[in-house]
């Protein structure tokens, strides 16, 4: 049957899994798409435009907020960075859900955008806070000022939870991961997004009348 494609927002405190569950849904769903961020920052070695992101100068990116070629954008540390509707376009014309890894800002602004009603949205919480600074300890990437920056960050993130469409206690990875896929597959069967069902229905009545 057919179906427009979904926004799935996926959300999440630095540290509570939100890029392994991501990586984990695309692995059980290859036709899924990971939305790619245009930014005005210049590439790093081994960045392919158009794979890691879609770099671009500040002019272009500003021209595209104007002309609301953007679902959510934002600046960091000086670069511009945001998501390009086209591509999500015609995945939902395809019929194939277009997966976003941001906070709580990009995930208001696509949902406020043209296309909000097709939006899912997702918040993955740690099972603690110490739980959380654990794991942050364990990637061994930070310093102490860095840790002690998002978990200050993290706080703020969390206190947007209500926002969202699904909450969940990211205690046991391989069980939010489950149910992550439980909550796609529902959306995807919800009545008002399967396209051709009305048509299917109708042609079910009138079999041998």
């Amino acid at each position: 049957m057919d179906r427009t494609g979904l926004l799935i927002i996926l959300s999440s405190p630095s540290g509570a899994g939100k890029s392994t569950l991501a990586r984990r849904l695309m692995d059980w769903d290859p036709s899924l798409r990971f939305s790619v961020s245009a930014t005005t920052r210049p590439p790093r070695p081994g960045e392919v435009d158009g794979q890691h992101y879609y770099f671009t100068t500040a002019g272009a990116f500003h021209q595209m907020v104007e002309q609301g070629q953007m679902l959510e954008h934002a600046e960091v540390f000086g670069n511009l960075y945001g998501s390009p509707s086209a591509p999500v376009e015609a995945a939902m014309r395809d019929g194939r859900d277009t997966l976003f890894d941001v906070d709580w800002q990009g995930g208001q602004q696509i949902r406020a955008s043209a296309l909000g009603g097709h939006v899912v949205s997702i918040f993955v919480l740690p099972p603690s806070l110490p739980e959380l600074e654990r794991r942050l300890r364990a990637r061994g990437q930070d310093s102490e000022a860095v840790i002690a920056s998002r978990m200050a960050k993290s706080r703020a993130e969390i206190s947007h939870w209500a926002e969202y469409d699904y909450v969940l206690i990211n205690d046991d990875l391989d069980r939010t991961e489950q149910n992550l896929r439980a909550i796609l597959t529902a959306e995807r069967l919800r009545r008002d997004r399967q396209g051709g069902l009305g048509r299917f229905v109708k042609n079910l009545m009138e079999e041998h009348a």
